[in-house]
């Protein structure tokens, strides 16, 4: 097993690779006519990066630093590396991501998961898309057959959360609305640690609190649920009472976005 000392070693490693990539004039640097040094020196990345020289030489050493998630952002845009890799620096250094943005594709996120949910158009069993603020992407037929038709409700409203913790047909549908809406919360704390900066956040929190007293309860309860698969039970006016597993799905691509799935379930 990979211990800290590995970890900072192979994190000196690849800071140091990724400095001799950069050549001086791709960061306004002039390179001078006795410049034997390949890519940046120390020195430069050190003040480009607003830090200091020693301090960031300990760390191309493999010394017992700890560099904030600041600091790696900051040498993540010095020396231009992809959201990959900068993803990699900071699970070396955190064994974590925060706030990690979606991969470079040839599509957006967005339309991404919209062709993903378009797949299942003719699927009996629910799909829906949401992003890290519960903010619905897309849903299928079925969605609208089991949940609601979101499309017809204004686009601030088109939000999972907001649906569940709002709408009268969110209660009749969910045979088990409160376990279902609690777990929800306590699923989107999980969420909002990853984004601990996003003022967006903060609004959306503050908008649930004033929509729902049980929202502002749950929330100050801080139970809290990683994503994960579910049984829920739906009832519908005509199809009756239906178990369905909710699975949660991810990808590098669209992260932190997610697609929900929907598969029979036994309701024992």
């Amino acid at each position: 097993m990979p211990t800290a000392g590995d970890s900072r070693r192979e994190l000196a490693k690849f800071l140091r690779s990724r400095r001799e990539r950069i050549t001086p004039d791709e960061v306004g640097l002039p390179a001078g006519p006795r410049r034997r040094t390949v890519g940046l020196r120390r020195e430069e990345v050190a003040v480009l990066a607003g830090l200091s020289p020693t301090w960031y030489t300990y760390l191309e050493q493999g010394r017992g630093i700890q560099p904030s998630r600041e600091v790696l952002d900051s040498l993540a845009r010095v020396l231009r590396l992809t959201e990959d890799e900068r993803r990699y620096v900071h699970s070396l250094a955190h064994g974590s991501v925060i706030q990690a943005a979606p991969l470079t594709t040839d599509v957006t996120a967005a339309d991404l998961i919209r062709q993903i949910v378009a797949q299942f158009d003719d699927s009996p069993y629910p799909v829906y898309a949401a992003d890290q603020y519960c903010a619905l992407i897309a849903w299928n037929q079925a969605a609208c057959e089991w949940y609601d038709d979101w499309a017809v409700l204004p686009p601030p409203e088109r939000n999972i959360l907001h649906w569940l913790l709002s709408s009268p047909l969110a209660r009749e549908r969910l045979v088990d609305w409160e376990v279902v809406t609690r777990d929800s919360v306590a699923r989107w704390r999980a969420e909002c640690a990853r984004h601990p900066d996003d003022p967006h956040i903060r609004a959306r929190i503050a908008e649930f609190t004033r929509l729902s007293p049980a929202f502002a309860q749950w929330w100050e309860s801080h139970e809290v649920l990683e994503h994960r698969s579910a049984v829920r039970l739906f009832r519908h006016g005509h199809l009756g009472v239906q178990a369905m597993r909710i699975v949660p799905l991810q990808s590098p691509e669209f992260i932190p976005s997610g697609v929900v799935l929907h598969l029979p379930a036994a309701t024992e």
